[in-house]
């Protein structure tokens, strides 16, 4: 069996790289914003949700990919509108139990709302761009030889940018093996050691 694991570590506005991560946590925002208009929009007009496949491939068409391609990396892009679809996908679980029970509400629940226009959202990375080399995390070109130490023990799935206020938080996701608990067999030993308290 396979556990989440999480490492944190915080960069802050004097840090080397600190511009150019905030910058691509803007660019996030922009992307969310610009697709959760596009999923809003469906809905409100014609009813229907604009499912993360249909989403992703309307936003690499030609006129509407401008903020899909300021992304660092695709997978960054695609992980931002995956947090997106997850964020509908409560919304319409919150609907369906708000219909059967409305005393649990104190009314009823709303779409995704828009980020702020000057703030920041989450920047994420999959184990297929970043690599663990000699107990450090080597990122993408495109963050110009930007390396993070790590203590991880385990098999890397993600690294996070979390941003904050003057400062952001990288959080490394990585799974480690859970040992499994063997068997009671009644059979147990004890030792006194004879010590008066």
């Amino acid at each position: 069996m396979m556990a989440n694991r999480v490492e944190r570590h915080m960069i802050f506005a004097t840090h080397p790289y600190y511009p150019m991560i905030d910058e691509y946590c803007f660019r996030s925002k922009n992307l969310y914003n610009f697709a959760n208009y596009q999923v809003r929009q469906t809905f409100f007009q014609h009813g229907t949700y604009l499912s993360y496949n249909k989403l992703d491939k309307l936003l690499k068409t030609e006129g509407m990919d401008t903020d899909y391609r300021a992304m660092p990396m695709a997978q960054c892009a695609q992980q931002t509108l995956r947090m997106l679809h997850q964020n509908w996908q409560s919304f319409f679980k919150s609907m369906k139990d708000w219909a059967k029970n409305k005393d649990k509400y104190t009314g009823r629940p709303k779409p995704p709302k828009y980020l702020k226009k000057d703030g920041r959202y989450v920047l994420v990375l999959t184990n297929q761009s970043c690599k663990v080399v000699d107990e450090q995390i080597t990122f993408p070109a495109c963050f110009q030889g930007f390396r993070l130490k790590t203590n991880m023990k385990g098999k890397l799935q993600q690294v996070r940018f979390v941003p904050k206020h003057r400062h952001i938080i990288v959080e490394v996701v990585y799974k480690i093996p859970i040992p499994t608990q063997k068997q009671d067999n009644n059979r147990y030993i004890s030792i006194d050691l004879g010590l008066d308290n």
